[in-house]
């Protein structure tokens, strides 16, 4: 055995440069590079090594930790986790800043590798420049925040300690039932501390990611499942995509007349052409998808966590002698919902259910639900696409929220409605084209008109919901696919919180299109606060007035001149035309583009025959708020409770 005397940090990259994955017989180099902002607490350690030599790691200058953190997670995504970019801060407020990001990989199942400077291990210059003392132990420090966020955390307080941790750290990021953010906490004088490291940790490693099967019992409970039901419905997870199961699953739709809908995680997985597909399903999910689920006898989710939306808060599957099975890579998951349990990976399971139930000649009852349930929501999509400002479409929007749609039409001479522009940008955009969102209203509306046939072309963090992921996922979503057009779908509360990504973009000559809707408000949760009897309070973007109330008129906010401000190439639309010349002129371009969209408040799709637990006041001054108890407590007397 010989050994190389290196530094911890210098040891670091040199291990990550040397990790691969295998899938299906294809190896592919796992780790992309390293994204960070230098600080005293990583720039003369890791930096220092970066600098030395990196090999064929390349790297990425963030301008917000939680940012950068964010598009590397979206960097993964997109490559269905065969591929990450590691992320380094500073200690202190660089690393804090990664921890929402560390929250929203792990809440998705999407490896993220976070390299956080620390405190000195020796503890001679305590407390150094951005530490957290705590009195009740010395050991604490910033980095503590993420054990609640991650799936592996460790600490290197020697440099030797390296190894055990960076093999731990891949066997997380690498296992599809395990994998979500991984934090390597970093002390900066241990990253600049020599080792004599044997070679062989240095030596190219492969991880094979394998496609397990469920036992032969458990392949018999489902097929059982299956066969004795007679109005099954599938629901496509995300694990359909990480899996590559979308041909899988279609497979064993068409075969056994199985409808079929889809999460946020899963959408894209599966052509919206199928004639089986019926688009999103949940609480924001469309009327055929949740229409079917209403009657399904048998619920087979395929890699879903089965989250609140997707199941809309566990009210939606209203058959009494309705059943449940799960396919899943990950045991916890499959456990949900009392389910019949399938463990293993999505695609090489339904490919042996297939051949199973083809042999007991299995075949569903439906005769013509799925295509009349298709069909009626086609028609509602039509009238969604026709929705204009005037008096067809007036007397709805005003009923939510009496004044501010004139009001802001009134400002910035708008007619544009949220789902009018939803269905332009569908026809003008490319058939290919990546859209990308996270948060507000959009994903709502998104997930029930956007359809694409194009596989992997529909990227929504909808798990953690994360404000600010749009623009930076977008950035990680371009890296990972050059060649493609990408828009991120982003509303103007999202952009105010956090868009610092857009100029990483400028800087790299990766072009994105931001897609910014401005309807001066945070109208999500607007309309979710007056929908249950809560008054008009702190949601929508108004001056403070003399009262001390944020209740005077809207604040008027010019995007388009921000974005000017980075370089990028900007327009301002209020109609349809605008839109469509904008985005079309957006095409054109070689630079990264934003698209002010004035967007009329309240102009967004609404509930289709779903429902959502949210906690309501069992007490109130307000009949209103009374009502919408009462209705919560008699949805809850309805939903399941495990």
């Amino acid at each position: 055995m010989g050994t190389i005397r290196m530094t911890m940090a210098q040891a670091l990259v040199r291990f990550l440069d040397n990790q691969y994955i295998c899938v299906d017989g294809k190896e592919i180099k796992f780790v992309e590079g390293v994204a960070t902002i230098f600080g005293h607490g990583n720039v003369c350690g890791l930096g220092q090594a970066l600098d030395q030599n990196r090999g064929a790691l390349k790297y990425f200058q963030g301008k917000n930790e939680q940012g950068m953190a964010h598009l590397a997670t979206a960097f993964a995504r997109q490559n269905n986790r065969r591929k990450i970019i590691a992320c380094s801060s500073s200690i202190g407020p660089g690393a804090a800043n990664m921890v929402t990001a560390a929250g929203c990989a792990t809440v998705n199942n999407i490896p993220l590798l976070l390299l956080p400077g620390d405190t000195f291990a020796t503890r001679q210059p305590d407390p150094v420049l951005q530490q957290v003392e705590q009195p009740s132990s010395l050991t604490v420090t910033t980095n503590d925040a993420f054990k609640a966020v991650c799936k592996y955390w460790d600490r290197v307080q020697r440099p030797e300690q390296l190894m055990t941790a960076m093999i731990n750290a891949m066997r997380v990021l690498t296992d599809p039932a395990e994998t979500g953010a991984v934090c390597i906490a970093l002390p900066q004088d241990v990253q600049g501390e020599s080792y004599d490291y044997p070679d062989y940790f240095f030596k190219k490693r492969v991880h094979r990611i394998t496609r397990s099967i469920p036992s032969s019992e458990e392949l018999q409970d489902v097929v059982e499942a299956v066969v004795t039901s007679k109005k099954p419905l599938v629901i496509c997870g995300g694990g359909v995509k990480y899996s590559e199961a979308g041909k899988a699953l279609l497979d064993f739709c068409e075969n056994f007349n199985i409808p079929f809908g889809e999460t946020q995680a899963g959408k894209s997985a599966c052509p919206s052409g199928s004639e089986y597909n019926l688009g999103g399903i949940g609480v924001t999910g469309n009327l055929a998808a949740n229409q079917i689920a209403d009657k399904a006898d048998l619920v087979i989710a395929v890699g879903s966590r089965l989250s609140d939306f997707t199941t809309s808060s566990k009210w939606l599957f209203k058959n009494p002698d309705v059943k449940f099975v799960t396919i899943n890579a990950s045991r916890f998951h499959a456990y949900k919902m009392d389910a019949i349990k399938a463990v293993g990976d999505a695609k090489a399971t339904l490919e042996v259910l297939t051949e199973l139930l083809r042999e007991r000649n299995y075949r569903s009852a439906y005769k013509n639900e799925i295509r009349d349930a298709k069909a009626a929501w086609d028609k509602e999509m039509e009238r969604l696409a026709a929705c204009s400002y005037g008096e067809n479409f007036k007397p709805e929007i005003e009923a939510r929220n009496p004044g501010s749609i004139e009001e802001f039409a009134e400002m910035t001479g708008s007619s544009l409605t949220q789902t009018a522009a939803i269905c332009e940008i569908r026809r003008t955009i490319a058939d290919d084209a990546i859209v990308i969102g996270a948060s507000g209203s959009l994903p709502g509306d998104l997930q029930r008109m956007w359809t694409t046939d194009v596989r992997d072309s529909y990227h929504m963090e909808y798990g953690y919901s994360c404000m600010g992921y749009e623009i930076s996922g977008a950035l990680g979503v371009k890296i990972a696919e050059p060649e493609r057009e990408v828009y991120a779908m982003c509303g103007d509360g999202s952009f105010l919180m956090l868009h610092s990504e857009f100029f990483t973009s400028i800087q790299e000559h990766q072009k994105i299109n931001v897609l910014l809707f401005d309807n001066a408000s945070f109208g999500c949760i607007n309309n979710l606060e007056m929908g249950n009897g809560i008054g008009n309070l702190g949601t929508e973007f108004r001056y403070r007035e003399a009262s001390g109330d944020l209740t005077g008129s809207f604040v008027p906010i010019d995007f388009a001149k921000i974005a000017e401000g980075y370089g990028a190439k900007s327009y301002t639309v209020r109609n349809l035309a605008e839109l469509k010349a904008a985005l079309e002129d957006s095409k054109k371009q070689n630079v990264s583009t934003l698209i002010d969209i004035k967007i009329l408040p309240k102009t967004m799709t609404h509930d289709y025959l779903s429902w959502w637990h949210v906690g309501i006041a069992s007490t109130s001054e307000k009949p209103s708020v009374c009502t919408a108890c009462e209705k919560k407590n008699q949805h809850l007397a309805q939903a399941r409770k495990y």
